[in-house]
């Protein structure tokens, strides 16, 4: 397995700019997730790593190697479509072995491959039946199947699970996840699916208009966005987003919302101009005592859970509470925020206004 390192990656189709000068790291056996919304570029970068796309600009290196100019038969990756990609003529064993037949491995050694791979993925019992008449799990199976059977440096995954119903999709990942942990490969998969990305993925890079938004471990990008963007896109529901006009001073410890005083976190560096209060529905609290109120537009009941919708002087939230507390449309509540949970935004920039404490676990968590 192998490093992949991607240094200010550009890609034009004509004048439309899909990917602007992008750049991380996928470290040696990790599972790397590509998270965003249709046409953001995720699709794009994939393929230039993978040489099913060249670059306009920028470098690619695999396992210390500049591949950035070299198809993808001089790269030693394997990919996987959403759509599959089997052939329909062939069996299941023949699927899988047909990379290693192509390369020339002597039949003993290839049968012996196939029964391995067949034995990881659970499969040894449809190695002689047509691909046509398997459902949708195990032929993604058999796709996989045939991408590990090389041994390749690394996968290419492009939205593997996209084309499966929602029980399948929920299985599969778990059995992906499961299946790299075994191999310890290194792995950069699609999707924009955020719940997906969360589950499955080491690390994550979040693009939006071909740009990286934010680039880190699941915990830290949904704890602490860098960008409006980030913080809307990842959960469900999302960071509520709380308006107000003000000046933010070096070690300013509070914001004042319609006369009243919210804690947030110290040495945020100085921003003035329209700031917006972000906070995760989970990190809103319902307390009588509190003199900041809103008054309830709606509930919606999700089992254990139910998510409330206020409004208050600055804007609509939602907030995720326990399904035993009861909850009447039109009820004023008052509203507290724990301080270590708060991001405040520039709206005009959308970037997040970070303490040096969050700063210090971006730069080393």
């Amino acid at each position: 397995m192998a490093q992949i390192m991607i240094k200010n990656l550009r890609k034009d189709f004509g004048t439309f700019n899909a990917v602007k000068s992008s750049t991380f790291t996928v470290e040696d056996g990790e599972f790397f997730m590509l998270l965003g919304p249709s046409g953001c570029g995720k699709t794009t970068t994939l393929r230039m790593m993978a040489g099913l796309e060249l670059p306009t600009s920028g470098e690619i290196y695999i396992d210390g190697e500049e591949v950035g100019m070299k198809p993808a038969s001089q790269r030693d990756i394997a990919f996987v479509f959403q759509m599959f990609a089997l052939y329909p003529h062939m069996n299941v064993g023949k699927n899988i072995s047909y990379p290693l037949i192509s390369q020339g491995m002597p039949r003993a050694q290839v049968k012996k491959k196939v029964g391995e791979v067949a034995e990881i993925l659970g499969i040894t019992d449809i190695l002689n039946r047509p691909v046509g008449g398997l459902s949708g799990g195990d032929r993604q199976r058999v796709a996989l199947g045939r991408a590990i059977v090389r041994d390749p440096k690394a996968f290419f995954m492009d939205e593997p699970l996209g084309a499966l119903d929602a029980e399948f999709r929920e299985r599969m990942s778990e059995e992906l996840r499961a299946l790299h942990d075994r191999m310890g490969a290194t792995t950069v998969y699609v999707t924009h699916d955020q719940l997906e990305a969360m589950q499955m993925g080491d690390k994550i890079v979040v693009m939006n208009h071909g740009v990286v938004e934010q680039f880190g471990r699941p915990q830290q990008i949904y704890d602490w966005p860098s960008t409006m963007f980030v913080a809307s896109f990842l959960g469900s529901p999302s960071m509520n987003f709380l308006n107000f006009d003000g000046i933010l001073g070096n070690n300013q410890s509070s914001v004042e919302m319609q006369g009243v005083e919210f804690d947030i976190p110290a040495s945020l560096e100085g921003a003035g101009g329209k700031l917006a209060f972000g906070v995760r529905p989970e990190h809103v609290h319902f307390a009588d005592s509190s003199a900041y109120k809103g008054e309830v537009l709606a509930t919606e009941y999700l089992g254990t859970t139910q998510i409330v919708t206020v409004a208050t002087p600055n804007g609509n939230l939602k907030a995720r509470t326990s399904a035993s507390h009861a909850i009447r449309v039109g009820e004023r509540l008052g509203l507290e925020f724990d301080p270590r949970t708060i991001t405040i935004f520039n709206t005009e920039t959308g970037k997040a206004l970070l303490s040096q404490a969050n700063q210090e676990v971006l730069r080393h968590g």
